[in-house]
């Protein structure tokens, strides 16, 4: 008999922190890497709520709170929810976890059950499934392609949806490939969900404050009231407040269902660093006049990597709405073989010839349920990007 719970056989580590430590690895031991697969900003937290943290240490507040956040900090998420997305919630309809991706296994941990469906979108991020299958759920997937912008249609989650469907994880813009949702376009999928009144809704909203060209961003319960009481809208602070390594999401929603995934946090993790909850609470109420100054730049670096990817025979780059990824596809580059003697008959192939034979590490597309294609992360300096993006043509120049 093994040792280690079977339920471990059904999923696999994160694919996207395996080419970052890989990355690193290489790094270390001399070679030339530029990784492109971190998903983080990279300028720092700002100033402000630096200072928030500093102000909580210094104060004392480094003691136990409430399993699932402090009240400050879940007054400043209700009224976060109101500001910007016009939705009402009450402190007991919110949750602080340990990052956004606590938030998500919580709710799918203190509601699955043994055959119940998640219907991913795919392209997905990599975690999606992972925790449905850890929280005994079944993925259900839906493609949605290059030729559709990425985007999954009406039609199509009207043919996912069975009697055993309990969620729709439902993210946008999209991480990886920076899609984003129109309301006309979310109104026909809210349309579909309206009609089948046993699926739920799990917005994964992080990167909602990380859009140009004008995307104005929305979110199911917002598009649609009628949707309210089953939707657990989730965010963080994460990614336009640049605090990836502070740990704090949050969601709303149905207030036993918040209950619920109280109880899973109280006897896991309990609460959130103390210390980031307080600087999060300075982020959500402080200042935001840096998010356009980062846009800015994750625009101009948008832009520079979609020309550059564009420019190179086999590749085809969409230009993404928001987050600060981009998904070129290689569907051109299939069959040929590297200088460096490989054939490249997968999107997993070419990135591991690409970090091998150029030093320029990416995360393949099948790690996100979607080929072939790659991920590059534009989340780093212009010199950076510039000279991995010189790479990647080398690279493909040299296929034959």
């Amino acid at each position: 008999m093994s040792f280690l719970s079977a339920t471990l056989s059904r999923v696999k580590p994160s694919p996207t922190v395996a080419v970052t430590t890989l990355a690193n690895e290489l790094k270390a031991k001399g070679r030339d890497v530029i990784g492109l697969g971190a998903g983080e900003p990279d300028f720092d937290t700002p100033a402000h709520i630096r200072e928030a943290g500093k102000r909580a240490i210094d104060e004392g507040k480094t003691r136990y709170t409430a399993p699932d956040g402090i009240a400050e900090l879940k007054e400043a998420i209700c009224a976060k929810f109101k500001r910007d997305n016009g939705l009402d919630y009450s402190p007991e309809q919110v949750s602080v976890g340990t990052g956004g991706k606590q938030i998500l296994y919580n709710a799918l941990m203190a509601t699955l059950n043994p055959g119940d469906e998640v219907i991913i979108p795919a392209p997905y991020w990599v975690s999606y499934p992972d925790m449905t299958l850890l929280a005994g759920g079944e993925p259900v997937f839906v493609e949605a392609t290059l030729e559709n912008a990425f985007k999954i249609t009406p039609d199509q989650l009207e043919a996912a949806i069975t009697d055993r469907t309990k969620w729709f994880i439902f993210n946008s813009p999209s991480n990886p490939t920076g899609a984003g949702y129109t309301r006309d376009e979310l109104k026909g999928l809210t349309d579909v969900l309206k009609r089948h009144p046993h699926v739920w809704i799990m917005t994964d909203d992080m990167y909602e404050h990380l859009a140009y060209d004008g995307f104005e961003f929305c979110t199911p319960a917002q598009v649609e009231p009628a949707l309210y009481d089953r939707t657990l809208t989730c965010n963080g602070v994460s990614k336009a407040y640049c605090m990836t390594g502070w740990r704090i999401g949050y969601a709303a929603g149905d207030a036993k269902l918040i209950a619920a995934m109280r109880k899973i946090q109280s006897q896991s993790t309990s609460n959130p660093c103390t210390i980031s909850q307080w600087a999060a609470l300075e982020a959500l109420n402080g200042p935001h006049d840096f998010i356009a100054e980062h846009n800015a730049v994750f625009k101009r670096r948008r832009d520079l990597v979609v020309e550059a990817m564009n420019a190179i025979d086999g590749i085809t780059c969409p230009t993404p709405d928001g987050a600060f990824y981009v998904y070129p596809s290689i569907a051109g580059l299939i069959g040929k073989t590297s200088a460096g003697g490989t054939t490249i008959d997968s999107d997993e192939a070419f990135a591991t010839a690409l970090l091998e034979e150029k030093g320029v590490a990416v995360v393949f597309g099948a790690a996100f349920g979607l080929s072939p294609c790659f991920r590059i992360s534009y989340a780093t300096s212009d010199d950076a990007l510039k000279e991995a993006c010189g790479r990647i043509r080398d690279f493909c120049n040299s296929l034959s």
